[in-house]
């Protein structure tokens, strides 16, 4: 069975896709010092027929996997971001 053969499946892989630009558009935004959340949970149904209704997809040929949020901080957080030590999370295998 080819991955095109089962609609789910399809969308499924797909779907995971998604995160491969996910990753690239937060970590670039990281570096403007954008901040972002992706987001799955939502209800696709309602997602899809909003983007159908303002012509930005095609519901019979597209259709969301996937979400993410942009935006700029109004204050900084309470805590301190803090990092591990290298030497604690990395394992060099030789």
């Amino acid at each position: 069975m080819k991955l095109a053969d089962n609609p789910r499946t399809l969308f499924d892989w797909t779907a995971k896709q998604t995160y491969i630009a996910l990753a690239n558009m937060m970590t670039s935004a990281a570096l403007m010092g954008i901040d972002s959340c992706p987001i799955e949970g939502f209800d696709y149904d309602q997602v899809n027929a909003i983007l159908a209704k303002h012509q930005i997809i095609k519901p019979d040929k597209e259709g969301i996997a996937s979400m993410v949020s942009f935006g700029y901080r109004l204050r900084d957080p309470k805590h301190p971001r803090s990092r591990k030590p290298r030497e604690d999370v990395i394992t060099w295998l030789d």
